[in-house]
């Protein structure tokens, strides 16, 4: 064979190899990712993450309180007041700040669903789960693995930890009938629909800041300039 021939060969098998090989890759979601950069600042990938992770809870937050007004049948009038105490946003926080307030919001939220999912059952019953306990059950599941992984970058932000939460709102006033505890338990729902679309807005800003990081680094600069 001519080495003309025997180049065209080798590119043939080149080309092969590369259409047989893997194209497929993990979902953000389910594929684990390394919290921290050699430079000690939240890895990009981690970010991504939590961040699929948060716009799945967003979406399902927005099925559960849904599927709550329509099992209770009312639409109730409720002042925008917060249950979750945290300091207020400001341009001034840096990330791990922003992260902190994040952590403890949600860890406050999940110390809320808690105690509605524990009065509901005390004081409504537990029967055949329903979509509405099945939909609960599955926010509280995403609740509590966005909060591994906002607890991570926030480790690997440099940032102090959480005390566990002492919510004000998280009981509620037993004596003031079944129509206020299920006020109640719709100001919860409310306040974690609230806190998941800050998680993915503050998440989303991380990535942003991250990528552009990533982008002024020398192995960023020498890939950009490999896709040109």
């Amino acid at each position: 064979m001519s080495g003309k021939h025997a180049r065209r060969a080798r590119d043939g098998r080149a080309r092969a190899s590369r259409r047989d090989g893997p194209t497929l890759r993990s979902s953000p979601v389910d594929a684990p990712a390394a919290p921290t950069t050699a430079a000690g600042r939240p890895s990009r990938a981690a970010v991504a993450r939590a961040s699929a992770i948060a716009e799945l809870l967003r979406y399902e937050c927005s099925v559960l309180l849904e599927l709550y007004t329509k099992k209770e049948n009312f639409t109730p009038d409720v002042a925008d007041s917060h249950l979750v105490s945290v300091p207020p946003p400001s341009s001034q926080l840096d990330a791990s700040d922003e992260l902190r307030r994040l952590h403890s919001a949600l860890l406050q939220c999940r110390s809320l669903l808690e105690s509605t999912i524990a009065r509901e059952e005390e004081e409504l019953g537990g029967g055949k789960a329903d979509d509405y306990e099945t939909q609960r059950k599955m926010v509280k599941d995403r609740l509590s693995l966005l909060l591994i992984s906002t607890g991570e970058l926030l480790q690997a932000a440099g940032g102090a930890g959480v005390p566990p939460p002492g919510v004000e709102g998280s009981k509620s006033d037993g004596s003031s009938g079944l129509f206020q505890l299920k006020l109640w338990v719709y100001r919860i729902f409310k306040e974690l629909e609230y806190w998941t679309k800050t998680a993915v807005t503050t998440l989303q800003a991380l990535l942003s800041v991250t990528g552009k990081e990533r982008a002024r680094t020398p192995r960023g600069r020498s890939l950009r300039r490999v896709r040109q």
